[in-house]
């Protein structure tokens, strides 16, 4: 059984054993079948953060990179072929080993987990957790698949048949069974909208975004090109709505049932996006002259899990469990980034831990969330650890958290000059 520091003092406390992370970066999230890195690959927009992950840590030697591990949802093979080539294309070399994970929306920071617990065990010393989606490429079937046992399909356990509940009807159980109503779900996703503007507009995400330089072919309507193929470089996020309204999000109709209240508006975008970060051992980041360049120490993790037809509640049972295991509370915690798959679901996190006051004061997704960054599904959770890292960095707040929708996946950071502290459930 996994022994836990106790109390801020010993989560505090420095180490030679401790797992440190170095870098945290991402591409822009862009919409897909319109967005600008609609025509990018997905091992593409990978290799981007992986490049830059090197480049940001020029005295790191790629050769001391013993794995990655990238988190992956929608990829033909599991992404591992594709993701295996991408790391060698951009000068890594063939003695750094490489997997996929997939733990749904919990892909990537599932894969930071894993990295962390392997230089917890010594299996490595130095590691990336990275997440990589294109569901303009990988989407056609919803994530539900397609060449099921048949047995599943008849099962009796209603458990097992709801885990092909289409994600968006998850959204409409919550609402229901939680009291979240319409109007609730479009303010929230209004101001997330709003947040996310004020964000970008003052340069707030610059520094964890790497430009991306692809390919962009418009098309019409109909899918039917428009022009010439042009070579574009992306740096910014383009789905973040600056004149989402009230009124604007009411016209639009239930999406995924007659009487539902979850809309294209108050649900997260289908996104394309690839993120990373770069962890080692304490003692490793030191021996290298990198400890300098140390933002985070990663400190536990666990998992909960929740009823298949209700999937988005897992942080609402995930951050009580992980906060018990370190003898933290709430209030310990300056800043919170809950993932927005579904702003119902994000809601009942919300009042489920008794965060209201929080989020009235900005410090749950104070720079937005998936409703208007995206959600390229593998890719999130390591996106929202990368905010969350430079955010902290920013405001100067001491503690900061990060969940994922899906089997209850969480975050926690502390932040002072040199240092950070990171927590993984």
């Amino acid at each position: 059984m996994a022994v836990f520091p106790k109390g801020i003092k010993a989560v505090l406390a420095k180490a030679p054993t401790d797992v440190v992370i170095l870098s945290s970066l991402r591409t822009p999230i862009c919409r897909s079948y319109r967005g600008q890195l609609k025509d990018a690959y997905p091992e593409e927009l990978l290799s981007v953060v992986l490049r830059a992950t090197l480049d940001k840590n020029p005295q790191l030697d790629p050769a001391a990179i013993d794995d990655v591990a990238v988190g992956v949802v929608l990829n033909e093979l599991g992404g591992s072929k594709a993701a295996r080539m991408a790391m060698n294309h951009v000068g890594f070399p063939s003695t750094t080993s490489l997997y996929t994970t997939n733990r749904a929306c919990s892909s990537s920071l599932q894969s930071i987990a894993m990295i962390a617990a392997q230089i917890r065990t010594e299996m490595i010393d130095v590691g990336i957790g990275a997440g990589m989606e294109s569901m303009t490429r990988n989407y056609g079937t919803k994530a539900i698949p397609v060449d099921l046992w048949p047995a599943l399909r008849e099962s009796p356990v209603q458990d097992a048949l709801d885990c092909i509940m289409p994600m968006g009807l998850t959204s409409e159980n919550v609402a229901a069974r939680y009291g979240v109503s319409r109007a609730d779900q479009d303010a929230f996703a209004v101001e997330s909208h709003l947040r996310a503007a004020r964000a970008q507009a003052s340069g707030a995400f610059n520094a964890e975004i790497v430009p991306v330089t692809t390919r962009f072919q418009e098309v019409d309507k109909q899918g039917q090109p428009v022009g010439a193929e042009l070579t574009v470089t992306v740096s910014r996020d383009d789905g973040i709505r600056a004149t989402a309204s009230l009124e604007s999000l009411a016209k639009l109709k239930p999406a995924f049932k007659p009487d539902g209240a979850s809309t294209a508006g108050n649900s997260s975008q289908v996104s394309d996006g690839a993120a990373a970060s770069l962890l080692m051992r304490r003692s490793t980041a030191v021996q290298l002259g990198l400890a300098d360049r140390i933002l985070g120490k990663f400190v536990a993790a666990s998992v909960a899990g929740c009823r298949p037809d209700e999937m988005g509640i897992g942080p609402a049972l995930a951050i009580p469990k992980v906060l018990a295991q370190l003898g933290l509370d709430k209030a310990d915690i300056h800043r919170w980034e809950i993932n927005e798959a579904f702003a119902s679901q994000a809601i009942y996190c919300v009042r489920e831990l008794g965060l209201e006051k929080e989020w009235a004061e900005g410090r749950v997704n104070p720079d937005g969330g998936a409703i208007a960054l995206g959600h390229p599904l593998g890719a999130t959770g390591a996106r929202m650890v990368s905010t969350l890292l430079h955010g902290l960095g920013r405001s100067g707040g001491e503690y900061g958290t990060s969940e994922s929708s899906r089997a209850g996946d969480h975050v926690i950071l502390k932040q002072s000059r040199t240092d950070y502290l990171m927590l993984k459930s």
